[in-house]
């Protein structure tokens, strides 16, 4: 099922390209727990079956690829295709939050 889940192939791109970015160390760890995250958290949305328990986790994956930004932003990585890569990533993000609306 993941394998055809574009979203989740993207987020697994995003984790090994941010795995060989050279960043402090103080920030290193929270970089490669966050990026995990992303598709961890694509992973567990997608096996739920409402769209607000689905929308809940794509939800969190977007706040840990924004993490994954700021701490990019604060180790200066310049990595063209780690932006390239980020930018399609939320993009992909948004747009299943935005097909996930339900009625509350």
């Amino acid at each position: 099922m993941l394998e055809n889940f574009k979203t989740y192939q993207i987020a697994k791109e995003y984790h090994a390209l941010c795995l060989k970015q050279r960043i402090p160390y103080y920030l290193r760890d929270q970089l490669y727990r966050a990026s995990s995250s992303i598709a961890l958290n694509l992973a567990e949305g997608a096996g739920k079956q409402g769209p607000k328990d689905q929308k809940r986790f794509y939800s969190i994956a977007l706040g840990s690829l924004r993490e994954c930004q700021a701490i990019c932003d604060l180790a200066n990585c310049k990595t063209e295709t780690l932006h390239t890569t980020s930018n399609k990533l939320a993009a992909h993000l948004l747009a299943l939050l935005k097909t996930k609306k339900h009625k509350t």
